[in-house]
């Protein structure tokens, strides 16, 4: 699809103080000043678009029927389709597909492939030329390149490998027992740290989790683990060989037997011991915890027939769990809802918590299209009890937005306006900028400035300077811009709106997207019908992204220019261009008042004139450093708060002039 990613992980931490052999490998980076990890700077061949644009793509219907046409077995699976894998059968010294076992897996959303077996993977079109060097008898192709780039982090991941120790070795027994006391794991015994295989790392104070192929058991990477205090805050950090993007370790997958029918997803390494220790159930964690769950994990949790989705402890570990359960089926998943009395899988252990009444406990992911307010009681309560976190992430660059809107959220649709030149694209990247540096996964899709300028734009908003004339500070800003969960779609000007939902549809599910900028819609809509259709095409287009907000649970934020008007003017909901529908669907509406235009600089207001989640509404000064490209409130300025503008009627607002001309 058309979705250019910016190489998406968590936080990691500031340097590796060790490093493999005693020297830095060829070509190796590391990202100082904020979260980092050992990086490595690679420009992979498929990470832009093709000239002929973006990869076709496919149906499951399609996928059935090429594979019965080809004469390749199949059956249905939770997410994929299993075949016998082209890369073990097919020879003569192979038994035929007929009878050969079923280790190649087929997204059938994506339509992208892995065999377990080889480890071998690739997209449908890879899948395809693959059957066809097989029926004129050539070997199926295989990753050289792929292999390469991953044979020096496993060199330098067996390296600390080896100068780790199991913490039950470690002579002193003061050391062990401070060292679990600091990870918190003190009930966690000896012999379930040995079972999985973790170790300790003396020079860098770190836990080492490994990361072993499932096909050999030969070590691929590794997670270090460590802890820092900050105030009476204890923060986990963690670091990955290979980079975070190419880490995709299911922590305990080498304890899986092939018979286990039931299992338990965590979202840390140490949850995973905790509930192993106590229930001894099969326990998994994912490793990008509850920020995602790629795709091509999905292939080994086939064979499960029940999955228990136990992430965390706070609200967002609650949704990234019903996201995870649509891609793994509804109909098999159940989930563990955050609570007091129902906290992470460590801490449960920790308190002497029966580990095993809370999995019994688990609330099914599917459910009913009418449902009674005893099954919403917990959920109502768990609002009540987390309205800080109800009220969703906090942006660190405008607390007076956390003042009016609480916080962004799941699930909802924001409207953007603003002036002609007033700086709304300049504004409203900083605004999604500032979401993710907090792990919020972002898909950018700009309509009327090319993503190079718009990166550039976000890049000096990140780094709060120009980097014009500090060329030379490039490559370490850019190292840690490129760690941001943050991607943008490849298209420009006018577009379908069909092809623009279906690539938001691809993202979340491959990146698990949780915001998508639209800037702008007129943009996007093309300027050939100047007619009462065109407003007519506008509402359909609007009530698609309405839809797909909550469908997905996914915050788009749309920007949207307004009518011509008088400048001396201030701007109103109802001078959003187009009918009423924009502000009636949207759940917050923000416009960028910019009188400035009229009365000189310094006269740059925010005002959130909509807010659905709890009604207040209100304006605050805004400052602009050309200098960062970066927006902030005045200082000492007052927050004005106004009563909510009452919303105009469905009727179609006179058409007048959209005001989208490029800024000059």
């Amino acid at each position: 699809m058309a979705v250019v990613p910016l190489r998406p992980c968590r936080a990691a931490g500031r340097f590796l103080p060790l490093l493999c052999c005693g020297a830095r490998s060829k070509g190796a980076s590391l990202s100082p000043g904020m979260p980092g990890r050992l990086t490595q700077r690679r420009y992979k061949k498929d990470v832009l678009p093709s000239p002929e644009g973006p990869v076709p793509s496919v149906t499951i219907t399609e996928i059935r029927q090429y594979l019965r046409a080809q004469g390749i077995p199949f059956h249905d699976g939770y997410s994929c389709l299993h075949t016998p894998s082209l890369f073990t059968v097919g020879r003569e010294d192979q038994p035929p597909a007929a009878s050969a076992p079923y280790t190649l897996f087929i997204d059938k959303t994506t339509g992208s492939f892995l065999c377990t077996a080889t480890l071998a993977e690739g997209t449908w079109q890879d899948f395809q030329a693959n059957v066809e060097l097989q029926h004129r008898g050539a070997p199926p192709g295989s990753s050289e390149e792929a292999e390469e780039d991953m044979r020096q982090a496993r060199e330098d991941a067996r390296c600390i490998w080896e100068r780790a120790l199991p913490l039950c070795d470690l002579l002193d027994k003061d050391e062990t027992n401070e060292t679990k006391a600091m990870f918190g794991i003190n009930r966690v015994t000896d012999a379930t740290l040995k079972r999985f295989g973790v170790r300790y790392l003396r020079t860098a104070k770190s836990l080492v989790f490994p990361w072993f192929s499932p096909r050999d058991a030969t070590l691929k990477g590794l997670k270090l683990l460590r802890v820092e205090k900050k105030g009476d805050t204890i923060v986990y950090v963690e670091e990955t060989l290979p980079r975070f993007d190419s880490y995709y370790n299911l922590f305990g997958l080498p304890l899986i037997g092939c018979r286990d029918t039931e299992l338990v997803l965590t979202g840390w390494e140490l949850d995973a011991l905790a509930l192993h220790q106590a229930t001894g159930v099969a326990s998994l964690a994912l490793p990008r915890g509850s920020t995602s769950l790629p795709p091509a994990l999905l292939p080994y949790l086939e064979q499960f027939k029940r999955i228990t989705l136990w992430l965390g402890e706070d609200l967002r570990s609650w949704e990234a769990a019903k996201l995870f359960a649509r891609k793994l089926s509804l109909k098999r998943c159940s989930l563990v809802r955050p609570g007091n009395l129902q906290p992470r899988p460590l801490e449960a252990l920790n308190q002497g918590m029966d580990l095993t009444k809370i999995l019994r406990a688990a609330l099914p992911a599917s459910h009913k299209s009418i449902v009674s307010f005893r099954q919403l009681r917990e959920e109502v309560f768990g609002e009540l009890a987390n309205s800080e976190q109800v009220a969703g992430v906090k942006w660190a660059r405008f607390p007076e937005l956390n003042k009016l809107l609480k916080g962004h959220r799941r699930g909802e649709l924001t409207v953007f306006t603003g002036p002609t030149g007033s700086g709304k694209t300049t504004f409203i990247s900083e605004y999604a900028l500032d979401l993710c540096m907090q792990g919020v996964c972002t898909l950018w899709g700009s309509f009327e400035i090319s993503n190079v300028r718009l990166a550039k734009i976000m890049l000096t908003q990140f780094a709060t300077q120009r980097l014009d004339d500090k060329l030379e500070l490039y490559d370490e800003w850019a190292d840690r811009f490129e760690d941001l969960p943050l991607y943008f779609m490849t298209f420009h000007g006018q577009q379908n709106i069909k092809a623009v939902i279906d690539t938001m549809q691809h993202a979340v599910y491959m990146y698990d997207i949780t915001h998508v900028v639209v800037d702008n819609l007129q943009f996007m809509m093309g300027y050939e019908h100047l007619s009462v259709d065109r407003l007519a095409a506008q509402d359909y287009i609007i009530g698609a992204f309405r839809k797909f907000a909550t469908d997905n649970t996914c915050h788009i934020t749309l920007v949207i220019h307004p009518r011509k008007e008088d400048d001396e003017k201030e701007l109103q909901t109802a001078s959003i261009f187009g009918s009423a529908k924009a502000s009636q669907e949207a759940d917050n509406v923000l416009i960028l008042q910019d009188r400035k235009l009229v009365s000189g600089p310094g006269k740059r207001y925010l005002q959130v004139s909509k807010n659905r989640f709890d009604g207040d509404v209100g304006v605050f000064p805004l400052e602009f450093s050309k200098t960062s490209l970066t927006f902030s409130s005045k200082n000492k300025a007052k927050l004005k708060k106004m009563k909510e503008e009452k919303m105009p009627s469905a009727k179609k607002a006179p058409e007048g002039s959209s005001g989208a001309s490029k800024k000059p």
